[in-house]
């Protein structure tokens, strides 16, 4: 296959429609990403029936865009306004608004970018050169191990969102039941209260505008009102203010989250959410100096950002060799892919190769247009900072209620979202951090089915759960991790405190 790499160049270089597919692709995604609300995935069904008299070729690489620019779109609302775009950018919201506020708003939009395209393209590589390997590998991940990752994502996440481990788990535990509302796997409803629309479930774009949009609003209406720091315009020399920061922060940290997320999105079911989740848990173990995380350091941009992006590598990886999707947008191009009369699985690569390596070179194309097009808008997303607050979050306010309206087309669903609003206000109140609430909710439904699915296979015999060698590292590996977040690192912390203190003191004596 890789033989045939120059000829697929070429096709794009000789056939400029096939660039401008990717390029529209690509600015429709950034949008509807940067509109919380709206999502890759109702974007690329919305556009779905439009596809049908369409080339293949031409269909997938504007799906193929739309997916790109959707998993980067949403990370400029995180950072801007701390409203995700999207579940994927959660955690670059925690360390890219803390920096937005610390008046560098051009260097958190310029780290989101370059980390989201070096993820991006290390994901396209690896599809690429590893597509077979990696394909066969994630079949080894049957429920027993599918359901240790999911345990190994929450406690990472329980562990690494704020100082105290218990309040992490705790609001786990909050996500996790609120993803047992709705009709369980034998269908007998669960916590309904005999409400028709809780059957399906807790809708999640109303959550998650009530966790981050209407909480951030309630929260500064507490605060006293204070203009924003005034920004210049950002000029082209400041749009690269980024480089120094990203060779300081080094490759390390982008391969190595970008490697996680290739690896995650190779996994059917994970998503972009998971892959941002275990690398930021990463990073901050992995960190000399974990404490700062959430405070608006770059490494805390970097490596969700290079995770999510590298997943919609490894997403395609299962779609394309087995018909199973790696998560919903996939699920949806999969759709495309058989409306065309094109059947996924391992003959692809040799019946439709010339379908398959244009898919892959153009998914490469689509990051490096979104490397441009990411530099030309940072200085108008940047231009948010100094709305007037008084301007700002009443139209925050506003968009969030219009959102969960859109989402479902119902009033239920802006009283959701109200809802959930003022509880995620209260557990702020509380000093409860609210990513471990979205995860429960995201993971649940996961780690649920999972779970009652081996115990099943088994009859009933719960060793099955660590019936395997993955399984069984994925536990341990959750198991230190707590460990780690619960004892060795307050430790240290501690240590460091007292080191500090007593250099301060020693420079007090010999000044006096």
């Amino acid at each position: 296959m890789l033989a045939e790499l120059p000829d697929a160049i070429s096709l794009f270089a000789g056939d400029l429609r096939l660039l401008g597919f990717v390029c529209l692709g690509v600015l429709l995604g950034v949008f509807v990403g940067a509109v919380p609300g709206l999502t890759a995935t109702l974007a690329i069904a919305l556009l779905l029936p439009f596809t049908f008299g369409m080339p293949a070729l031409d269909a997938i690489l504007l799906m193929t865009g739309i997916f790109v620019g959707g998993i980067y779109g949403g990370s400029a609302t995180a950072i801007m306004v701390r409203v995700p775009g999207a579940p994927a950018n959660t955690m670059t919201m925690l360390d890219g608004h803390e920096m937005l506020r610390q008046g560098k708003p051009e260097l958190a939009l310029g780290l989101a970018t370059a980390a989201s395209v070096f993820g991006g393209l290390v994901g396209g590589v690896l599809l690429i050169l590893f597509a077979p390997q990696l394909a066969r590998f994630s079949l080894e991940f049957q429920s027993p191990e599918i359901f240790a990752l999911v345990v190994l994502a929450l406690v990472a996440v329980a562990a690494v969102s704020q100082e105290s481990l218990v309040k992490g788990l705790i609001a786990t535990v909050i996500g996790l039941m609120i993803s047992t509302i709705g009709i369980d796997l034998a269908g007998v409803p669960r916590y309904t209260f005999e409400v028709f629309r809780l059957y399906t479930g807790v809708p999640l774009i109303p959550l998650v505008i009530g966790l981050f949009a209407l909480a951030e609003v309630l929260r500064r209406l507490e605060e006293p009102l204070s203009r924003p720091r005034q920004v210049a315009w950002i000029s082209f020399r400041r749009i690269f203010a980024f480089v120094p920061v990203w060779r300081r922060v080094g490759w390390k940290l982008p391969i190595k989250s970008s490697l996680i997320g290739a690896v995650i999105g190779a996994l059917p079911g994970a998503g972009a959410a998971m892959a941002a989740f275990l690398a930021y848990a990463e990073a901050k173990r992995s960190s000399p100096h974990p404490e700062k995380f959430g405070t608006g350091i770059p490494e805390g941009i970097v490596a969700p950002e290079s995770a999510n992006n590298a997943m919609t590598g490894g997403a395609f990886i299962p779609m394309l060799a087995f018909g199973i999707p790696g998560d919903s947008v996939t699920a949806v191009i999969l759709g495309a892919l058989v409306i065309q009369g094109i059947v996924p699985g391992p003959q692809l690569f040799t019946q439709a190769g010339d379908l398959v390596l244009p898919l892959m070179v153009g998914f490469l194309f689509a990051y490096l247009v979104l490397m441009v097009l990411g530099l030309l808008l940072l200085p108008w997303f940047a231009r948010v900072a100094v709305i007037d607050h008084a301007v700002l979050f009443p139209v925050i306010a506003a968009v969030a209620v219009v959102a969960a309206y859109v989402s479902e087309r119902s009033l239920f669903a802006m009283g959701t979202m109200v809802v959930i609003g003022i509880g995620a206000w209260l557990l702020q109140r509380l000093q409860f951090s609210l990513v471990p609430v979205l995860l429960g909710v995201i993971l649940g439904p996961l780690l649920e089915r999972n779970f009652r699915r081996a115990l099943g296979i088994s009859g009933g015999d719960p060793t099955i759960l660590v019936s395997s060698w993955i399984a069984v590292f994925l536990l341990l590996t959750a198991a230190l991790l707590a460990f780690y977040f619960a004892w060795i690192q307050p430790r240290q912390q501690r240590r460091r405190a007292r080191e500090r203190a007593a250099s301060s003191g020693s420079g007090e004596g010999r000044d006096t």
